[in-house]
């Protein structure tokens, strides 16, 4: 008998009766109700709070399958997440983990010829309030990200409930494995793959093991096989490359990937293997604790984001959708993806696309910003689903980190009940961390792990929020205490894994849930899409801060990006400027889940919005910034690629009307530390003038900047007269006075080659669209700061 998928139409129904219909699993079973039509779209308006009931209900999807044997075993994996799977009316298995494998015989329920299998999705709302109600002692959650409560009690995507930032719909489904196989076929259970090396040679060492076999297995890594025999259901084969092509992050160097296989009876796998490795180091100095990740003997200054789910309806993730995502961090020169603690650990494939775009990937155990439990039970069930996804990742060379959780440090001080009792609680997070760890190093003892994101280091759990001098840092104090974008340069962390600042979707999004006359900041929908609290206040008081108030809907949306663009750039080019002091920044965040007012970069379905075209630009491994210290302005070369680079600067002043002033040039070469190459006065720039700065290399390496000391608003921007015309998709576009911010947008999803730009008098820019749907005709809409701003 060959494996039997399950995959495909079941017939899904609540426990009233009432709703009925279709759902082809895996996928989750809201979006099989809206694919009937049963209920609208979740993300349109305000749908969201009319559609929590299906939550609040048990659910049940039925089919039948034929069996010639019943010696068999049926598998399932990301089943969410309280479920009961019944053969013929009898309970086989109750799952509680949507992170982890079940299997189970159907021997003594199956029968020959026709059988029915049922899973009914239980109403885990209800059952996490069960949960909380037999602890010994209560668990906060952050009621302020789960407007559905006790998520913490559940092993399930934290942001299901909500998240500032997602829509809170605690969907339900299957979204791996669903199978039937014989209980006796061989089978590889686990595959780790080791790596050794030294003096330009790298040893591989490849263990397995193996269920319901004792005969031989053949190996094989690039054409090249081993044949070994299976002992006590173990067996290891051994590979020695005397000319290893070795991998690299982008940016540094190519991604070669070896092909393995493992084959024997009739079972076979494939693994895809990058030769590199990867070093957490964390040293001791003069402020504090350092942090940064070495690959392959190079130190890597990891330039990032963070990554949530791609989608808050898990039916709706597909490869492809994911891969364009990934992409897209990868061509704004990132190198590293942190797979956040509050969504899930990513498929397989995932990790395949990280691989080949050389995306190195700091991996959180599912744990986020709650306070979990810490009984037997639940850490038995915790290490049986971190052993296996460590087991299941450990092979790939993207993976650089294990990350204990996501704030959970920080949360022991978030609670009234966590401040009063901090030893109760304290001790009650060491066992779920040790627990972490313990399964870590005894399932891949050459990973690394670090304890907590943020953390100064192992059992340190003070202030990583607003401490700079160790370990990582999570910076907020510019977004969620209100400070200035300057206040990014008060600070000097050692590696900062998460700071960020909102701004809204752009307009082809917003499109998407909100008509027009809901095209309001104020208007109840567009406060639906905004899930942190204050949100919407918080992008138009400081727009009051450093610009003059836009004239329309549509501008204010631009200028909420232009807004978040310069939040983030001025954090990561400070901090770039630090290296080595500081060897990393992960911008929260990459993606979005729905079409909703976030941090993130990309808009939900992929598009870029303004920071993405900025991160291109910011992220560029040969960089020049303007510091302010003091009374002085100085500009700081960054070279982040595997060599030394001759870098020549000429700086200038602009006034508003475009008008150059030379200030000079210099030249520097820099290698891996950042380089001062050109200082001056802040009185040297006159009343009407910002500082306007252009670099190169001699191997065609160029960019610019733009540098203002006041707030744009106090600027009396004169008209600078942008024109363009449209040859296709290309938008050649030009002006007659000093444009900054210069955007172009259209009315269909697509990628421009780049945006968010300055435009000198005279200066030509050529822009391309590349339209998502290849027979889209786009009309083209251009702003800049005087058009969206100056009357």
């Amino acid at each position: 008998m060959n494996p039997l998928s399950l995959a495909g139409e079941w017939s899904l129904s609540d426990d009233s009766g009432d709703y009925i219909c279709a759902i082809n699993l895996p996928t989750d079973g809201i979006s099989a109700l809206h694919d009937a039509g049963l209920i609208p779209d979740p993300y349109w308006g305000r749908n969201e709070y009319d559609l929590r009931w299906i939550a609040e209900r048990d659910w049940t999807a039925t089919r039948a399958f034929e069996l010639t044997e019943i010696d068999v075993d049926l598998v399932l994996s990301g089943v969410d997440t309280i479920v009961e799977v019944t053969v013929n009316g009898i309970t086989l298995l109750n799952c509680c983990n949507a992170f982890r494998t079940f299997r189970a015989s159907l021997a003594e329920v199956a029968k020959s010829g026709a059988n029915t299998i049922s899973v009914t999705f239980k109403n885990s709302i209800a059952h996490a309030a069960r949960l909380q109600d037999e602890q010994p002692f209560y668990l906060p959650y952050q009621e302020s990200n789960n407007p559905i409560p006790n998520v913490n009690l559940l092993r399930k995507p934290q942001c299901d409930y909500g998240w500032d930032w997602n829509i809170a719909l605690a969907p339900f489904g299957i979204y791996g494995d669903m199978r039937i196989e014989l209980s006796a076929a061989p089978r590889l259970d686990v595959l780790t793959v080791d790596q050794d090396h030294h003096d330009g040679v790298v040893d591989l060492t490849v263990k397995m093991h193996i269920s319901n076999y004792d005969g031989e297995v053949a190996v094989t890594l690039d054409c090249n096989t081993v044949y070994v025999q299976v002992l006590y259901g173990i067996c290891t084969a051994s590979f020695t490359l005397t000319d290893p092509k070795i991998w690299w992050p982008a940016g540094q160097g190519d991604q070669p990937l070896y092909d393995l296989e493992v084959a024997f009876a009739k079972a076979k796998a494939t693994r895809r293997i990058g030769l590199r490795k990867i070093a957490l180091i964390t040293e001791t100095d003069a402020a504090g604790l350092g942090f940064k990740f070495c690959v392959n003997d190079r130190d890597i200054f990891a330039k990032g984001a963070n990554w949530i789910p791609a989608d808050a309806l898990a039916g709706q993730i597909t490869p492809a959708k994911t891969r364009d995502l990934l992409q897209s961090a990868v061509d704004a020169n990132m190198n590293m993806i942190r797979v956040w603690g509050g969504g899930r650990y990513e498929d397989d494939w995932f990790y395949d696309i990280c691989d080949e775009l050389g995306l190195m990937v700091w991996q959180d155990f599912m744990f986020a910003c709650n306070i979990y439990p810490s009984d037997a039970a639940f850490l038995e069930n915790v290490q049986q689903e971190v052993t296996e996804n460590i087991q299941r990742l450990q092979h790939h060379a993207c993976l650089a980190l294990w990350c204990g959780d996501n704030e959970l440090i920080g949360a022991l001080t978030w609670f009234e009940e966590t401040r009063a009792d901090r030893d109760r609680y304290l001790v009650n997070y060491d066992r779920l961390n040790r627990t972490l760890e313990t399964a870590l190093q005894d399932t891949d003892p050459q990973a690394n792990w670090w304890p907590s994101s943020p953390s100064a280091g192992p059992l340190n759990f003070g202030d990583t929020f607003h401490d700079d001098s160790s370990g990582d840092m999570h910076f907020w104090s510019v977004w969620h205490e209100g400070r200035n974008f300057e206040h990014y340069r008060d600070v000097a962390p050692r590696f900062c894994s998460e700071f960020g600042f909102q701004s809204y979707p752009s307009m082809n999004a917003i499109r998407r849930f909100a008509a027009p006359e809901d095209q309001n900041i104020a208007a109840p929908v567009l406060e639906a899409h905004q899930k942190n609290a204050g949100g919407n206040a918080r992008i138009a008081e400081t727009m009051f801060r450093y610009f003059r108030w836009p004239k329309h809907f549509d501008d204010f949306v631009y200028l909420s990006q232009v807004q978040q663009g310069l939040a983030i750039k001025t954090a990561v080019t400070h901090w770039r400027s630090l290296k080595p002091h500081c060897m990393g920044t992960l911008i929260w965040q990459l993606n979005d889940t729905w079409p909703v007012c976030s941090w993130a970069s990309l808009d939900h379905g992929g598009d870029w919005k303004l920071l993405h075209h900025m991160a291109k630009a910011f992220y560029a491994s040969v960089l020049v910034t303007a510091i302010p210290i003091e009374d002085r302005i100085v500009l700081r070369a960054i070279n982040d690629a595997p060599t030394a680079q001759d870098i020549s600067v000429q700086p200038f002043a602009v006034n508003t009307a475009g008008k150059l002033r030379d200030l000079g040039a210099a030249t520097v070469t820099v290698d891996q530390a950042a380089v001062d190459v050109f200082s001056m006065a802040a009185t040297d720039l006159h009343a009407d003038e910002m500082l306007y700065f252009s670099w190169s290399t001699p191997d065609g390496v160029s960019g610019s900047d733009i540098f203002a000391l006041r707030p744009f608003k106090s600027y009396d921007l004169e008209p600078p007269r942008v024109t363009h015309t449209v040859t296709g998709n290309q938008i050649t576009i030009t002006a007659k006075g000093l444009a900054l911010f210069v955007a172009v947008e259209a009315d269909t999803a697509g990628r421009f080659d780049q945006n968010a730009f300055t435009l000198l008098p005279g200066e030509v820019r050529d822009v391309t669209f590349t339209p998502a749907n290849p027979n889209d005709t786009p009309t083209f809409t251009l702003r800049d700061l005087h058009s969206a701003t100056y009357a």
